[in-house]
């Protein structure tokens, strides 16, 4: 049986307040997907954690690397980045029989194993973005005919505005600009 790379035994850092371990590992947490993003299950994911042992439990504060691809919201060209959200977390030990707390946001300290896995993913999953862009001017597809306006403009007419929208043309300031 293969041995996970996410359990870190704390044995020895819980037996005093203030102990502190640092730990390097790399894995695989599964396939992660957000929106149009994507972490793959194949994908090498890294953490660098130091664990301090505190009361109630054990505190870790990790960094957390992993590669992460997607498609424009706007033209649909392939994007692609590395996520590295950087995390504080606290695991508690949980006596036997009780129930976990509804309200309590902690991770469990299950007997003297600590599984950075739950934190890790949690850590990539909200930090994913969830309508990637593959520049912030991309110009899109144009909706008539779906041609990448990043290329050049295409030979559509241009698109008269829908006229029941004008009465909120009142609201825009001169100039057709934004106004914050």
């Amino acid at each position: 049986m293969t041995r996970s790379p996410w359990l870190v035994p704390v044995t020895v850092l819980r037996r005093s307040l203030g102990n502190r371990m640092v730990e390097n590992r790399s894995g695989f947490v599964g396939e992660l997907r957000v929106g149009d993003s994507v972490v793959a299950a194949d994908v090498q994911v890294t953490t660098e954690a130091v664990l301090a042992s505190v009361d109630g439990g054990v505190e870790v504060t990790a960094s957390v690397t992993a590669v992460w691809s997607g498609r424009c919201r706007r033209c649909l060209r392939p994007v692609g980045g590395i996520l590295s959200p950087e995390v504080r977390e606290l695991y508690r030990q949980r006596h036997p029989g009780e129930p976990p707390d509804q309200d309590e946001e902690t991770y469990p300290l299950v007997g003297e194993m600590l599984d950075l896995r739950p934190m890790v993913r949690d850590a990539l999953l909200l930090n994913m973005p969830i309508a990637p862009l593959c520049d912030e001017g991309c110009r899109g597809l144009c909706p008539s005919c779906g041609e990448d306006l990043n290329e050049g403009d295409c030979l559509c007419p241009p698109v008269a505005p829908d006229p029941r929208w004008a009465a909120l043309d009142v609201l825009q300031p001169p100039g057709g600009g934004s106004s914050g």
